[in-house]
């Protein structure tokens, strides 16, 4: 089940962040100064394979491969970053998800959700 972490750092000049995690997703959400979510990362199947669903208000969606920055023996941990990938399984993430953000703020869960399915709709902060 997803919990919110506190206290996430904040960048200067940046929307708000907030930051919810099970074992299975870590789900990162940007605040506009109305509440309005204007951006979010789902990353999902952490434990192998990692990938994310990205939304953007103003660039849309992308799906991405998480790479860890792994992949070389012998040479230090590079920093993760986002590669293109493959078809992006909503089904399966979306009936993950649904049951996983039960605890969390049912508008915010219910707005992902909708986001995971392709559906447009908004999403203000109480």
């Amino acid at each position: 089940m997803l919990v919110e972490v506190k206290n996430v750092v904040q960048q200067s000049g940046e929307a708000s962040r907030r930051w919810f995690c099970d074992k299975d997703f870590d789900l990162y959400t940007w605040h506009n100064t109305a509440g309005d979510i204007v951006r979010f990362e789902l990353c999902y199947d952490k434990s192998q394979n990692e990938r994310a669903l990205v939304w953007d208000r103003k660039s849309g969606y992308a799906h991405v491969k998480v790479d860890d920055g792994e992949e070389e023996l012998g040479r230090y941990k590079m920093t993760p970053i986002y590669v293109a990938d493959g078809v992006f399984d909503y089904k399966r993430i979306g009936t993950a998800f649904k049951v996983a953000s039960n605890n969390i703020e049912q508008e915010l869960a219910q707005f992902v959700y909708l986001k995971i399915l392709g559906i447009q709709k908004g999403y203000k902060r109480p």
